[in-house]
């Protein structure tokens, strides 16, 4: 349902753009397939967490984390399968764990620097990380969403530090250092993706 969905949204693009080519009207199904096809991956995703009894903590770290995910990318498993699963434990996990995990003043501090450090260095090496389906290629866009990047994952962290919100603060610090860890190369050769920029030719960016 949602290919036919996406291939008729792309057709009716094509229609009414004729400079729209063999190669960039796949991508945009490939782009449409990823944005429709997380719709349903959300609801069953806060489906499962509501039957975990974790379902106002999993939203509030989706909406947490989301902005610094739609900035600084991030791998997507080839199966819906296996994107429910990592969907669901990338968010519910960081939500449950809050809970149970507690920082000294000290340590917090500590971690919340150097996920800092891993991420700015991360950021700079990868962000945006897009795939060969949904490249990222123009030089002005990546480097809006690379500045995004280091801007949101800066005042997220700050925040984790100055916030009296315990559970809060968790959901910031252990779902950003995972956001971070899915843009490094390691989790891309892991789940066997590409980064876009480096499969495209980049010279007409």
């Amino acid at each position: 349902m949602i290919d036919k969905i996406c291939m008729f949204l792309t057709n009716k693009m094509r229609k009414e753009m004729p400079d729209v080519d063999d190669e960039k009207a796949e991508i945009i199904y490939y782009g449409l397939q990823n944005i429709i096809g997380e719709i349903p991956k959300l609801f069953i995703m806060l489906g499962l967490a509501y039957l975990l009894g974790e379902f106002k903590l999993t939203l509030i770290t989706f909406l947490i984390i989301m902005p610094y995910r739609a900035c600084s990318g991030g791998f997507h498993l080839k199966t819906h399968i296996g994107c429910i699963i990592t969907t669901t434990a990338m968010y519910c996990m960081p939500a449950i764990l809050s809970k149970y995990i507690v920082f000294d003043n000290f340590v917090k501090l500590v971690t919340i620097i150097c996920i800092w450090i891993f991420g700015m260095i991360m950021i700079k090496l990868y962000a945006p990380a897009d795939t060969e389906n949904v490249p990222i290629l123009r030089k002005k866009d990546r480097k809006q969403k690379q500045i995004l990047s280091y801007l949101i994952l800066t005042i997220a962290l700050a925040i984790a530090a100055v916030i009296n919100n315990q559970i809060v603060s968790n959901i910031i610090i252990i779902g950003y250092f995972i956001q971070t860890c899915t843009i490094t190369r390691l989790a891309y050769k892991i789940t066997n993706n590409k980064y876009g920029y480096e499969v495209y030719n980049t010279s007409t960016m």
